[in-house]
């Protein structure tokens, strides 16, 4: 069973995750809340896109979680990707563009779950500071932020990873993790043999941004495929954007991020965009919040320039009927909950040319934070 989905160019679904359950402080489940207040709906409707607002998640707030130091507060985050899920499946069968405003990063899951119930194969493009690497044996913190990306390619917290039914999420040779700076000892020995594709801050800033940005595309299958996008702002040097829980000097400047961006944005294959990292209780006078918004809206507008032709895409992905039972125009309604199961992995035979960097990686590895440092995650 197929259905078919008609790509809407001018459409976001604007969806709001308040969480920073799977982080190490709280403020972050504010962000939702803080971007709206900025004017942010507004500002994308005068852009000229068609703004259908999905509303904003339960809030689910850190705490500290002694009970299960390897994986903290993992119940809350199981909980709000379950409940995030379902509307992603909805606003992606739609048509239009799902902008996930998130509090931290655990929510690109829901994301990819929900794409996934729709497209075989989904990709992955992260840019974080951090690699998202540690897993429940490694972590010294059990921040379940800190290990994203190996939840997503199925070597994370095992609740998280049985999120979806048939793991991975995504295939290590089709994620990209784009702007890290910061990488523990056990994440580096891992990106080393890892067919995942790590592109360090330091070699982007030689080689320049956009044109990083489009070879990432490219070794992720991002141009052939659908792909997420996910963007942690702590990527985003602290002399340029310092309202979040970690933020760093060095690494990639406002600028470079939106050069980077601008390319990821464009492509008519993007299938959901999912903002992290802002914390507004460290934005004081809000305009860290307009600085977000503004980044939001110089890299969203270009898509609003595609031709007749990509605004009238359609894709027809295979769909398992597991997944929910067929109305009587043959298309499939996304279930009430996020139980249904994937479909088969793809059969393509992936790609897998490693591309991180020969430099050396940034920092010395310590499961300890050094002061000025954020913990390590």
């Amino acid at each position: 069973m197929a259905v078919k989905i008609v790509r809407q160019v001018k459409s976001i679904a604007l969806l709001g995750a308040p969480t920073s359950a799977a982080g190490l402080a709280s403020g972050q489940e504010g962000a939702p809340g803080a971007l709206r207040s900025a004017g942010l709906l507004d500002r994308l409707a005068r852009t000229g896109f068609q703004v259908s607002d999905y509303g904003d998640c339960k809030a689910r707030v850190y705490k500290a979680d002694d009970e299960h130091p390897k994986a903290r507060n993992v119940s809350e985050v199981l909980a709000i990707l379950e409940e995030l899920r379902p509307k992603v499946e909805i606003a992606v069968k739609s048509g239009a563009l799902p902008v996930i405003l998130g509090g931290d990063d655990s929510v690109v899951l829901a994301a990819i779950a929900g794409a996934r119930r729709y497209y075989r194969h989904v990709s992955l493009i992260s840019l974080d500071r951090d690699a998202g690497l540690n897993v429940p044996a490694t972590t010294p913190s059990g921040c379940l932020d800190g290990m994203v990306i190996s939840h997503v390619t199925g070597r994370g917290a095992p609740e998280l990873v049985r999120f979806w039914g048939e793991p991975p999420l995504v295939r290590e040779p089709d994620v990209a993790i784009f702007g890290i700076d910061r990488v523990d000892e056990p994440e580096q020995k891992w990106l080393v043999r890892s067919p995942l594709h790590g592109y360090l801050a330091i070699d982007l800033k030689k080689r320049g941004p956009a044109a990083a940005a489009q070879e990432a595309l490219e070794t992720m299958h991002g141009s052939r495929h659908e792909f997420v996008l996910l963007l942690d702002l702590d990527v985003v040097a602290l002399e340029d954007f310092a309202a979040t829980n970690y933020p760093g000097s060095g690494g990639l400047s406002l600028d470079e991020v939106r050069q980077a961006l601008a390319v990821f944005a464009r492509q008519p294959n993007l299938v959901a965009l999912v903002l992290a990292g802002y914390n507004p209780a460290r934005d004081n006078d809000g305009n860290a919040a307009k600085i977000v918004v503004d980044l939001l809206i110089d890299v969203l507008a270009p898509r609003l320039q595609a031709t007749l032709a990509d605004s009238s895409e359609t894709a027809t992905p295979t769909v398992g009927t597991e997944e929910g039972p067929a109305n009587a125009s043959g298309n499939i309604e996304p279930a009430a909950g996020p139980t249904s199961a994937p479909a088969n992995p793809s059969s393509e035979s992936p790609d897998f040319a490693a591309d991180a960097s020969e430099s050396a990686l940034p920092g010395e590895p310590s499961d300890a934070a050094s002061e000025g440092e954020p913990p390590a995650e």
